[in-house]
């Protein structure tokens, strides 16, 4: 977690326990960071103007105002408890910490009412796995923000074993599989890298170069490719 996730963390950890308080030691340990490095942080985000006090005492600790904090989210129950399921969904996608952040996030800004039946009713909902899927190397997350021409190590499906450059050009989710589409070089053409078969992978610092990707480049045998962003089919990807 870098600084801003941390400072973010924080408050919503401090808004979610108020007015109880939480100590500095406590906080280290959930962070896994030292005393020394939550105490500057709270101190960052006091001289932000973050409503953050300390209480005195052996039970004391540090305690936020939370009606000055994050205006509730108004989501009726039906749309909170749409993003729980899609958020939760992607807990073996390349994006499962953001997924998991994004979430405490939600969490921390809905109305006490809304947020205690959304639990209640996420609480019946259940997915069903076939079986445990590696997780990705985090990497694949940002790949596509970074702009870098990524070094894997890639296992194909007959567990033979190779290293190769990446140009990273999008994701396509199936099920809980979830793909890299990347330009690669070794092949000299566009591939589909599952992500529980990359064993590594980093960033060469490489600028990727410009390359248009649509739908019809990636062969798909069977099936409809779906823009998670329109929900709607796709005949072109886009570039």
């Amino acid at each position: 977690m870098n600084r801003t996730d941390r400072l973010y963390a924080l408050v919503e950890e401090l808004r979610a326990v108020a007015p109880r308080p939480r100590s500095a030691r406590r906080l280290a340990e959930k962070f896994e960071v030292s005393t020394r490095t939550i105490e500057r942080d709270l101190s960052a985000l006091q001289q932000a103007g973050v409503p953050i006090w300390a209480e005195p005492g052996r039970t004391g600790g540090y305690c936020i105002d939370a009606s000055h904090t994050l205006a509730p989210l108004g989501f009726t129950v039906d749309e909170a408890l749409a993003v729980t399921i899609a958020l939760g969904m992607l807990s073996t996608s390349p994006f499962h910490t953001a997924a998991t952040s994004a979430l405490r996030k939600v969490v921390a800004v809905m109305d006490q009412s809304t947020l205690h039946e959304t639990a209640e009713l996420a609480s019946r909902i259940h997915l069903l796995d076939d079986s445990p899927v590696p997780d990705a190397p985090p990497e694949l997350a940002g790949a596509l923000r970074s702009g870098n021409v990524l070094r894997i190590a890639y296992r194909d499906r007959g567990g033979a074993d190779t290293r190769r450059d990446v140009e990273p050009l999008g994701y396509v989710g199936k099920g809980r599989d979830w793909y890299l589409i990347g330009w690669c070089r070794l092949r000299d053409g566009i591939r589909a890298f599952r992500g529980d078969r990359v064993m590594s992978a980093e960033a060469t610092g490489e600028r990727t170069p410009h390359r248009s990707l649509r739908a019809e480049d990636l062969d798909i045998a069977y099936g409809t490719l779906r823009s998670v962003s329109t929900g709607k089919k796709d005949s072109q990807t886009p570039t």
